[in-house]
């Protein structure tokens, strides 16, 4: 099956980085559906180290603000939810229930620079997959990478143990951007084909 050209509008042509939020919640069902489909994304190994926190209350954005640069600070504490997109170091205590191959654990537990490497890169992809399943259930999505991640580890996932990797915004956004669509590379200068 392939996506017809609206489904396409919807995830890439059309889809913009909104300016201004609606006042209009987002439920928890569609925060469910939304983790339902980013967790069917594939990661290597089926490794899912990806972890979300949902920040949906106005008091747990402020927390946010003095992490924010100043650029981000009212984009993000004024949308409904706030994600921080990070990933847990120690994904592979879950190999059990994820990917029982005998001695994938011992691997990725006796080489910290492996599973470190192994855990940003993959739960960056699943950050990707959090965006595009946020677009196909209807949300607009502004990612946020201008903020200071220690001190939204200290704030949010010290005890957790996790690490911040971007921000991301969602909500129902208010009206269309006043400024055009940034420009893009274009295939000749992004790509190579040999």
């Amino acid at each position: 099956m392939v996506l017809d050209e609206a489904g396409l509008d919807l995830l890439f042509r059309t889809a913009r980085t909104p300016e201004r939020w609606r006042d209009e919640a987002v439920t928890d069902d569609v925060l469910h559906r939304l983790y339902d489909l980013v967790r069917l994304g594939p990661t290597s190994g089926n490794c899912s180290p990806a972890r979300f926190v949902f920040l949906r209350t106005v008091d747990n954005r402020e927390r946010l603000r003095s992490t924010l640069s100043e650029g981000n600070v009212e984009k993000v504490l004024s949308a409904p939810v706030t994600v921080i997109v990070a990933h847990d170091p120690l994904f592979f205590d879950r190999f059990a229930t994820l990917n029982p191959e005998p001695g994938l654990r011992s691997w990725f537990a006796a080489d910290v620079g492996l599973a470190e490497e192994t855990a940003f890169r993959n739960g960056t992809l699943q950050g990707g997959y959090l965006i595009m399943a946020a677009r196909a259930l209807g949300l607009d999505v502004l990612p946020v990478s201008g903020f200071d991640a220690y001190a939204v580890e200290d704030s949010f996932l010290a005890g957790q143990g996790w690490r911040v990797n971007f921000l991301v915004s969602l909500g129902y956004a208010d009206g269309q951007p006043e400024r055009p669509r940034a420009p893009r590379l274009s295939f000749d200068d992004a790509c190579m084909m040999l």
